[in-house]
This record gives C-alpha cells, sequence and structure tokens, in this order.
C-alpha cells in the first residue's frame, strides 16, 4: 500500500517509528505500544518489539506535531488550558440582550441591560459551553456548576451558535470575542426551558424581572447543573 502526503514543501521523511493501539471490546479501554521499525532492502518494513510510551517521547511527539506553538500569558480569570480546550470565568455586570422569538416573546424588553450572574465558558471543538457560578468569585475545581439561564442555551451548557459570529479558535486572544459574540446574538429560543432557572414564571419571568434593573443577578433562580467545575471542564455530563 502506497500513501501519499501532501505537508506543503520538499522534505524527505522516513518511517521510524509506530504506535499499535489496542482497544477493549468496548472500546472503552485502550493501551498503546511504540514500535521501533526495521528497514530492509526487499519487502515491508518489520516492527521490533513493544517499548513502553515514556513522557519524554510523548513531549516531543507533540512538539513535532504541532510545530512551534506560540507562548500565551494567561491571564487570571483563565481556568484551564490544554491544546484542544480553553475555559476562563467572567464576573458579573451588566450586559445587553437581544431576543428574536419566532412568535415575538420578550421583543418588548429586547436590547435593554440586564444583571448577569458570573459565567464559566469552555470553548473546544464541539463550540461554546456555559454553566453559572452562584458566587460572583473564581471557582475551584469543586465548586458547584449552576444551569446558565439563557435561551439558545441546553441544559448540559452547549450553546447553539445559530447565526452566532463565534472565534474560529480557542484562543487567549479570542475570549473576549467569545463573550461578545455571545451576547450580541440574538436569543431566539428556549432549550430545555424546564431546568433554565427555577424562577416561578421561567425564563420568560425572569428577564421580564431583570430588565433595566440596577440589582444583582437573583442567584436563587438558579438551577444546580449536578455537577462541579472539574467534571464540566472534561466536557462530561
Amino acid at each position: 500500500m502506497q500513501t501519499q502526503i501532501a505537508i506543503g514543501s520538499n522534505r524527505n521523511f522516513t518511517l521510524n517509528q509506530a504506535l499499535l493501539i489496542y482497544k477493549g471490546e468496548s472500546h472503552k479501554e485502550a493501551f498503546v505500544t511504540l514500535h521501533q521499525v526495521g528497514k530492509q532492502q526487499c519487502g515491508p518494513p518489520t516492527l521490533g518489539p513493544a517499548e513502553a510510551l515514556t513522557q519524554g517521547f510523548l513531549d516531543s511527539l507533540l512538539q513535532a506535531v504541532s510545530g512551534n506553538a506560540a507562548i500565551e500569558v494567561l491571564p487570571e480569570n483563565v481556568l484551564a488550558r490544554t491544546q484542544q480546550m480553553l475555559a476562563w470565568w467572567v464576573p458579573t455586570r451588566p450586559r445587553r440582550m437581544f431576543f428574536q422569538h419566532a412568535q415575538g416573546v420578550l421583543d418588548d424588553i429586547s436590547g435593554q441591560e440586564f444583571p448577569q450572574p458570573a459565567l464559566v465558558l469552555r470553548v473546544d471543538a464541539a463550540g461554546l459551553s456555559l454553566r453559572a457560578l452562584e458566587k460572583n468569585q473564581r471557582p475551584k475545581a469543586d465548586t458547584r456548576m449552576m444551569v446558565a439561564p439563557y435561551w439558545n442555551t441546553y441544559a448540559t451548557g452547549s450553546v447553539c451558535l445559530g447565526s452566532m459570529r463565534a472565534p474560529k479558535q480557542a484562543a487567549v486572544s479570542a475570549m473576549e470575542r467569545w463573550d461578545t459574540s455571545f451576547y450580541e446574538s440574538a436569543f431566539t429560543h428556549p432549550n430545555d426551558a424546564q431546568r433554565l432557572t427555577s424562577h416561578p414564571r421561567g425564563s420568560e419571568g425572569l428577564w421580564r424581572q431583570l430588565a433595566g434593573s440596577q440589582r444583582p443577578f437573583p442567584s436563587k433562580y438558579l438551577n444546580d447543573a449536578n455537577q462541579p467545575l472539574a467534571q464540566f471542564l472534561k466536557g462530561t455530563p
């Protein structure tokens, strides 16, 4: 079998090492072995004995694949950062919100400012996810997450981006644009409406009560998401 890969420049590469991935029947458990590749004048390459993976090998492989990634200085509101995910928290403050329901629900208060709960935002390959915080302070790994009481947002925390002008990367430099894009997009429909808030008149009643208010967001109307921060950052329910 011959495989051709375009890398955009004229360089010579030789087969040097191989990784073999073994998975169980459920595919939930796996392990990986490293093998040196033996060179032969005739016939296909051969694999040497299995070797255990080392942290040094993984670090060098990651650097080789990702290239020389730019160094980022992390601001204090960043909670976690990996190659695939970025999470940060946003303190409470009034924000302008725009409602655009198909039946005109909340059109009369669209464009006003509303007090907001403190939020945790997570961006990864799947998009944007949100959780609210009971207290206006930086959360810890075991801090209880609350359901973000917004339209276009599912109880799992994931946001339906729709026409949202979202940044294309999960970079520290894009955090403010993610935050701004979320509030500047139109809130069009309530997802999992019964779980968005414990307000006696639901999410519609909540935002009507808060329209133009100068008081802090009433955290008593936040529903428990039944997960700590550490679990939310992993992207698991």
